[in-house]
């Protein structure tokens, strides 16, 4: 059986992929569902995430990559360090704290630290802004030198060396 890679990447029996949305024990169609919104989201920025992507694109923060508009677990974070598994949001006017408390501890028990800046403060002060994201960087240890459990851990003693 030959499938595309599209196809491919929505099979139910595929493992979870750190930071790439792929698994997280969502369907398969719900996935799909937010990888277009996703890259409409791409697509069509805020002017502040315009404005904001412009810093760290390209590894300007440092040499550290961000992914813009990624889909970690059920949510789509703005910007995404996955070496750090550091997720900055930009807040409009419109978000609802509670329900963002309650993303962050979703996210945090799952890795990851929520830096949130406002539309304001990027518009107003991307230069402190840009200045709070490294910190929040070099703060940060590297997500992938700390082990993670893996979700199908191999039989005992499997491929240990003697």
């Amino acid at each position: 059986m030959n499938l595309s890679a599209r196809d491919d990447a929505k099979r139910l029996n595929t493992p979870p992929l750190r930071g790439r949305g792929r698994g997280w024990g969502l369907s398969a169609e719900f996935l799909a569902l937010l990888h277009k919104r996703a890259a409409d989201m791409r697509r069509n920025p805020t002017e502040p995430e315009k404005w904001l992507w412009r810093s760290l694109s390209n590894g300007q923060a440092d040499g550290y990559k961000f992914r813009r508009q990624s889909v970690v677990n059920r949510f789509i974070a703005d910007f995404l360090c996955p070496q750090k598994a550091l997720i900055v949001e930009v807040d409009g006017d419109t978000h609802d704290e509670a329900k963002d408390r309650l993303r962050d501890d979703v996210l945090g028990a799952l890795g990851f630290r929520v830096l949130r800046v406002t539309n304001h403060d990027v518009m107003g002060n991307l230069d402190g802004v840009f200045a709070a994201i490294l910190t929040a960087l070099n703060a940060t240890p590297d997500c992938w030198a700390r082990p993670h459990p893996h979700p199908h851990p191999s039989p005992e003693g499997e491929g240990l060396e003697r």
